[in-house]
């Protein structure tokens, strides 16, 4: 196994990110909220899906409308040996049961069982997402900041799998304009022309909500609007836990968003950052793997929160597609090849180092008189710092919104 110096790709990344004449996006995954603490108690400010996950469990439970209910969907899981189930994979499994259920039910539910479990746990996600920014200096607003301050050539574009509107907020904080596929005021509507023709000035951010919003609301079968009350007169919440293959009603949003992460990939030199995705949502790694495939000029960088052997998904795709770099704390890969960082002797650590690479004791032992080079920019949250010390842009002065 090779060894490659992980401040080369800092230097990639910075080169890269500074470049104001190629198509540049970032995609934020779940990991990102939960960098962020909460100002009101202990922890991140909106967990990651594991621990969404558990927090709707535990709602789900203490109910007594949506408890029976939900008893009847994890024995499903259990008597079909399905392990370490997610929020997202029970809304994927009521929503495939509902599609077929008709009106006889199916599996000991009913069709209207299905529909309030699905209402309901979209509800509890909006509760636990529903969330603000505890200050102006969080890595949303560097990445906000670094949008505005870079004076693109091209729009950057971002797009996240997070029903959350900490990107939205963030944008507003720094008064950087964007579009997110709707117009409007009182009741803003989905326009997929204005997506599709993409006319707007360059120095409007695109922001792509892959998996939709808490936000976003359906009325009947067609009508898809923005609102930002708590019920929007009983329609429902379009979340998209997966390809929603078996809803057509629902597939227009999730379809455009998706056309719009392919049309980017496919850009000559574009180049698309990941940070806090785990690379699990298989539709979108095969939409990745696609464009990269059809687009040797394009460079993915994917920033990876702790060690590579974490994220098998990931590590698959990267031996498939040569043009996606996965850099981790441990170590990478870069063109198909699997390298570890540098160990040196103590002195021997360059003392001009970039605190985007941490240098610690070989095996955790302090009287070692070796040390192991640490990536770090896999925390989104030195990420931020790492894009603010790219502008140098002042934060927002006003103060923030508040719950």
């Amino acid at each position: 196994m090779r060894t490659e110096n992980p401040s080369q790709y800092v230097a990639y990344l910075q080169q890269s990110l500074s470049n104001n004449k190629m198509p540049i996006a970032i995609f934020l995954g779940a990991g990102c909220p939960a960098s962020v603490p909460s100002s009101k108690q202990d922890g991140p400010l909106i967990p990651d899906i594991s621990g969404i996950t558990q927090m709707v469990q535990q709602e789900l439970k203490r109910s007594e409308d949506y408890n029976p209910l939900f008893e009847i969907i994890e024995s499903h899981f259990d008597s079909d040996n399905k392990t370490e189930v997610t929020v997202e994979d029970m809304l994927t499994y009521i929503r495939a049961l509902r599609a077929v259920a008709g009106n006889e039910g199916i599996r000991g539910l009913s069709a209207s069982d299905l529909e309030q479990l699905d209402l309901g746990i979209c509800e509890l996600i909006h509760r636990i997402a529903d969330q603000f920014l505890p200050t102006t200096s969080t890595p949303y607003h560097h990445v906000a900041l670094w949008i505005e301050a870079i004076r693109h050539g091209y729009p950057i574009e971002v797009f996240t799998t997070n029903y959350d509107l900490l990107m939205e907020e963030a944008f507003e904080d720094c008064q950087v304009p964007f579009f997110d596929g709707f117009a409007g005021s009182r009741r803003p509507f989905f326009d997929l022309g204005s997506m599709e023709d993409d006319a707007l000035p360059p120095r409007w951010a695109r922001l792509w909500k892959l998996h939709g919003s808490i936000n976003w609301y359906q009325a009947g079968d067609e009508e898809v609007f923005r609102d930002t009350t708590t019920q929007a007169n009983g329609s429902s919440r379009i979340i998209h836990p997966a390809h929603p293959k078996d809803l057509e009603s629902r597939r227009l949003p999730y379809l455009a968003m998706m056309d719009r992460l392919r049309t980017f990939i496919r850009k000559p030199s574009a180049t698309l950052v990941f940070t806090g995705y785990s690379f699990k949502d298989e539709h979108i790694n095969e939409v990745i793997s696609q464009g990269l495939h059809e687009a040797p000029t394009a460079t993915a960088f994917a920033l990876l929160h702790g060690d590579i052997e974490g994220y098998p998904q990931a590590t698959k795709l990267a031996a498939q597609s040569k043009n996606l770099c996965l850099l981790a704390e441990n170590g990478a890969i870069v063109g198909g090849e699997t390298s570890t960082w540098p160990t040196i002797e103590v002195e021997q650590v360059p003392e001009d180092e970039s605190h985007w690479v941490d240098w610690v004791p070989e095996d955790g032992q302090w009287a070692s008189n070796k040390k192991v080079a640490k990536f770090q920019l896999g925390d989104f949250a030195t990420f931020g710092q790492f894009l603010h010390d790219l502008t140098g842009a002042p934060l927002p002065v006003r103060e923030p919104h508040v719950s």
